[in-house]
């Protein structure tokens, strides 16, 4: 079901709700750190520039995953890909500074 947001934020609420469980946005953290070690690995090494292309499908393999296993709903990326795509890095962002907030 393709809901319309009147803008990111909105979406992104919905976005936080559809990853409930913490295995769901574990998978994601995975892909998405996979992603990011290969650009290192195509940037420091003499791997070709084909490799940017299986990187999406390393990362949405494990975020798929862990909605198709552990959330049991449809991810967001296929009504709202652009939305979901940005709110994947935030909420990645977000993971990674939880620990900076608490002190």
């Amino acid at each position: 079901m393709k809901t319309e947001f009147s803008d990111f934020s909105d979406f992104y609420a919905f976005y936080l709700s559809e990853h409930s469980q913490a295995a769901c946005r574990y998978c994601h953290y995975l892909g998405l750190s996979l992603v990011l070690l290969g650009i290192a690995l195509i940037i420091g090494s003499d791997l070709t520039l084909t490799w940017l292309l299986i990187l999406p499908i390393i990362g949405y393999s494990c975020a798929w995953a862990g909605h198709f296993v552990f959330e049991k709903n449809r991810p967001a990326s296929f009504d709202h890909p652009f939305y979901s795509f940005i709110s994947d890095w935030v909420m990645y962002r977000d993971w990674l500074l939880t620990p900076l907030r608490r002190k």
